[in-house]
């Protein structure tokens, strides 16, 4: 293996005469003692004392070990994608998927489900001095036994109060008493680049601290629509989870739940729920413990620049409604497909995320106000929120480029067998493409619905809308059950 070399950052440079020497030592004496006495007042103003930060809150921090069993089916087939180290729970799922398969072929056949052992590690923080502690849901799920283990090393079995899948938020409870307890208050608004330190148990490395900046203040990730995440870049790995992240004024900030990782390990993408979203799960759970959200009930989308110019907005921001369910709170409300919601009880809704993040944190039964942007127009509504489901409103998947005609789609009726197995009263097949349809990525197979925010059903409709284009509007299509706003430039 070859060897790396380093590069001095500054080469050493010749040794200068002792007349020259002599001649500069007046001001370079000067510029020394100008230099020590700026040196300390800019440093003591710029760097944070984090050393002072991490030995108050480093005694609050707990390393939380479980034990239990899981479920495994003996049927499961290896995932192929594990082998390319997307990821690691996948390839722990494939290796005890290989490890049934030759058990079962050298010792006979398994029942369809064992239980297995499970034991992990995680941490957690002091909220309360008479034993409370928050944790995340996923350190404790599947948990029989969840031991609490303090810096001066006492341990006690903690029970689980109340946890909640959605916000992967849990409150724990200890017998114990005069613990130090970190007060949890309103922090100030984050700002990206500000300095936060991370305290936890990474790999069973207690008490460990990490330090970075905060790198984004409102992170939307898959499946987690209720979670507005602040990322950052402090080194968080597994064991991490559930343990505190801390500003420089001392407030905690948030929970470290997540990181984004090829390797299973850190790579500069740490995700932290945010405080006050633990704060609320906190008080359902203290009050009846369970933890409620609310639900508008819609599908929704971002919002490109190309949408943004087809719905006439000035930006691209919002989230743009697919679908709205029957019965719905947002059906009662008056929306529909097509609007984009800008705004939740005045708080901005910039990208799709926003939306479910704003409403999972109501409480159902709330009325909240609802701003929209409708036909080139904003408007609002008011709606009363129901309560949500284990799959409560749902983002979208991020749409393919689809497209428009003049459109260059060639259309056909829908026949009612064909209807009956869509569940749709209108619209029409697209059995080919071409054109403007085929460079903006409609596929033969999809389902026309509306043109402009006009529904179709015949090909006529449809070529009376198309032949009233000017500019570019938005076709809304269904593609594998999902429809899809898409941005259609006419030739």
């Amino acid at each position: 293996m070859p060897t790396k070399t380093s590069t001095p950052l500054l080469r050493p440079t010749p040794l200068a005469p002792a007349r020259w020497l002599a001649q500069a030592a007046p001001a370079a004496a000067a510029l020394m003692l100008l230099a020590a006495s700026a040196a300390p007042a800019h440093a003591a103003a710029e760097l944070p004392d984090m050393a002072s930060v991490a030995a108050r809150f480093a005694p609050s921090v707990v390393n939380i070990s479980v034990s239990g069993t899981h479920k495994v089916s003996t049927n499961v087939a290896p995932n192929p994608a594990a082998s390319e180290g997307d990821d690691a729970g996948a390839a722990d799922a494939d290796s005890m998927a290989e490890f049934l398969r030759r058990f079962q072929q050298r010792f006979g056949g398994l029942p369809p489900e064992m239980h297995l052992p499970m034991r992990g590690e995680g941490s957690g923080f002091i909220v309360r001095e008479d034993g409370l502690i928050l944790t995340n849901a996923h350190v404790v799920e599947d948990a029989d036994e969840v031991t609490v283990k303090l810096t001066d090393r006492r341990e006690f079995r903690a029970k689980v109060l109340g946890s909640d899948k959605l916000t992967d938020i849990a409150l724990l409870k200890i017998d114990a008493g005069h613990l130090p307890a970190i007060a949890l208050v309103t922090p100030a608004p984050l700002r990206v680049g500000e300095w936060v330190l991370a305290i936890g148990s990474p790999y069973g490395f207690e008490s460990t601290v990490t330090a970075g900046v905060i790198s984004a203040t409102r992170r939307s990730l898959p499946g987690d629509g209720f979670v507005p995440f602040i990322q950052t870049d402090a080194a968080i790995n597994p064991g991490n989870s559930g343990g505190p992240l801390i500003n420089m004024r001392g407030e905690v900030i948030g929970i470290n739940a997540q990181i984004y990782s090829r390797s299973g390990g850190y790579q500069g993408l740490s995700f932290a729920i945010p405080i006050e979203v633990a704060q609320r799960v906190e008080q359902q759970i203290l009050a009846g413990g369970t933890v409620r959200h609310a639900r508008l009930g819609v599908t929704v989308q971002e919002v490109d620049q190309a949408l943004a110019e087809s719905f006439g907005l000035d930006r691209p921001h919002g989230a743009l409604i697919d679908d709205v369910q029957d019965g719905s709170a947002a059906a009662r409300a008056g929306l529909r497909s097509g609007d984009i919601v800008l705004a939740i009880d005045g708080h901005e809704v910039d990208a799709s995320g926003d939306l479910p993040a704003l409403v999972g944190l109501a409480l159902p039964g709330d009325a909240v106000r609802v701003d929209f942007w409708r036909q080139r127009a904003a408007h609002t509504v008011q709606a009363r929120l129901d309560d949500a489901q284990p799959a409560a409103t749902t983002q979208a998947a991020a749409a393919a480029p689809l497209p428009n005609g003049r459109l260059g789609l060639a259309l056909r009726p829908l026949q009612p067998e064909e209807r009956q197995l869509a569940g749709m009263q209108g619209g029409l097949f697209i059995e080919g493409v071409s054109g403007p349809a085929a460079r903006a990525g409609v596929q033969a197979g999809d389902l026309l619905l509306a043109i402009d925010g006009l529904p179709v059903s015949t090909v006529a409709q449809a070529s009376a809308a198309a032949g009233r284009i000017d500019k570019a509007v938005a076709i809304l299509v269904q593609r594998a059950g999902m429809k899809l706003y898409l941005p259609l430039r006419p030739s």
